[in-house]
């Protein structure tokens, strides 16, 4: 009986131990399952946060320049919309939509005003990478030899106002290999044009880049910088309470173009690039404005 009871005994004790090391066991999985979901859900809602935050900033804003670099600000009446995925380098005098790829501008954007006009800062010495830019660029070696020129999207000449201004106009980063009579004639004229629009109006602003179509003349250097099939250039300017606009496109190569022949509206600029140019014209007059081509009404 004595050996019953203790068996029995013995039995239930094995058994209760057994329930409450099992009873044990599995708070601790469910414990270790919930605590590792709710991690699991926070990491996920922080880290979408942190993607929804990333993508909602303009990159301009992350540092493409380096510590120090200027935000943009997405007000200024001469900026095409950037997109997301725009590498948006902002400079002095100007700001530059740069193609990692393509090794040029997509465009370049500025205010040109009659008070810039007057500076008296020399032409800088040189083409240079702009070494702030921690991303691939073009370097002076790629267009050595190569039959092109270092064409200036933003004009040095109108950055005359400001050394740094001047010499940042002069980095690969505003610059798209350019025939060289065309960037010695007629390109070179139309600049001089939306400078004497500057001194007429008091201010014109200014965005201009190259076009790529088929490509016909390929690439140069080693790093294969793309040579444009042309270029655009548009100009807004505000008289009174209206606002005028004209734009121009060139073929990238060495045939007579006058610059009164090249006249478009922003309107096909927009067609041809896939740009929207001037995107902080009201709505409601954008249409009107944009579909202007009227070369008598900016005059000589």
């Amino acid at each position: 009986m004595q050996e019953t009871l203790t068996r029995t005994g013995f039995s239930f004790a094995s058994i209760m131990k057994t329930k409450f090391l099992f009873l044990s066991a599995f708070l601790s999985l469910a414990v270790s399952l919930l605590l590792s979901a709710f991690l699991s859900l926070a990491v996920s809602l922080l880290l979408s946060a942190f993607l929804s935050l990333a993508v909602s900033l303009p990159l301009q804003a992350q540092g493409h320049r380096g510590i120090g670099e200027p935000p943009l600000d997405t007000r200024l009446m001469e900026l095409p919309a950037v997109r997301k995925t725009d590498v948006i380098l902002v400079y002095h005098g100007f700001v530059v939509c740069y193609n990692t790829t393509r090794l040029i501008p997509d465009w370049v954007a500025y205010e040109l005003t009659a008070e810039e006009l007057s500076g008296e800062v020399p032409r800088a010495r040189g083409f240079s990478m702009d070494l702030d830019y921690k991303a691939p660029q073009a370097m002076r070696e790629d267009y050595s030899y190569s039959g092109w020129d270092k064409g200036h999207m933003a004009p040095s000449a109108d950055m005359k106002w400001s050394q740094v201004a001047m010499n940042e106009s002069f980095y690969l980063t505003n610059i798209c290999p350019q025939d060289p009579v065309l960037n010695g004639r007629d390109w070179h004229t139309l600049e001089k044009y939306v400078r004497g629009w500057a001194s007429k109006y008091g201010s014109v602003w200014v965005v201009c880049g190259p076009y790529v179509t088929v490509n016909a003349s390929g690439t140069i250097g080693e790093r294969k910088v793309t040579v444009p099939d042309g270029f655009f250039k548009a100009v807004l300017r505000l008289e009174g309470k209206e606002w005028h606009s004209i734009a121009f496109l060139f073929t990238n190569d060495s045939s007579k173009q006058p610059v009164r022949d090249a006249v478009v509206s922003v309107n096909e600029v927009e067609a041809l690039t896939g740009l929207d140019l001037f995107t902080n014209l009201k709505r409601s007059i954008e249409e009107k404005v944009e579909s202007q081509a009227d070369w008598e009404d900016w005059g000589r």
